[in-house]
């Protein structure tokens, strides 16, 4: 028999279905999408200069999975040329308060992140051998490790 604390009782399960929409929901491009849809309904073009680094075919998938999923929807507007506008949905609105504390989590632990990072980094870098002074790049926008 297990023993059920209060704490154990107010947690959630994270089952496969549930990891799965927290990967489409909360991964890179939604996450700026969604920023940009909360404030307002957008087309495409708009959202591609809003957020520059998306490529066309990334911010396609992003709204069809976001579209999917139920927390964006397309508008077919009735004008002349017909046009597509992009809106947040009421369950997408729901998203906004628990994803702006988990930005304002990051925005607050940023510095310790960085540090544990570049430790983590500088021990493998020793352990692996790279401490040797030789510099080691990656392209700008990559990292320099696997995974």
């Amino acid at each position: 028999m297990t023993d059920t604390t209060p704490a154990d009782a107010d947690r959630f399960e994270i089952a496969a279905p549930h990891r799965d929409l927290l990967d489409q929901v909360l991964d890179r491009w939604s996450l700026a999408v969604l920023n940009e849809l909360c404030d307002a309904p957008a087309r495409f073009s708009t959202l591609r200069r809003a957020i520059p680094a998306v490529t066309q075919k990334s911010l396609t998938a992003t709204l069809r999975r976001l579209e999917r999923n139920g927390i964006v929807e397309r508008v077919v507007l009735s004008t002349r040329p017909v046009a597509v506008e992009y809106r947040v949905t009421a369950l997408g609105k729901t998203l906004r308060p628990p994803v702006d504390v988990i930005l304002a989590w990051a925005q607050e632990h940023m510095p310790r992140i960085e540090d544990a990072r570049r430790r983590f980094d500088e021990a493998m870098d020793a352990t692996l051998g790279f401490g040797s002074g030789v510099v080691q790049t990656a392209p700008a926008g990559t990292s320099s490790r696997n995974g």
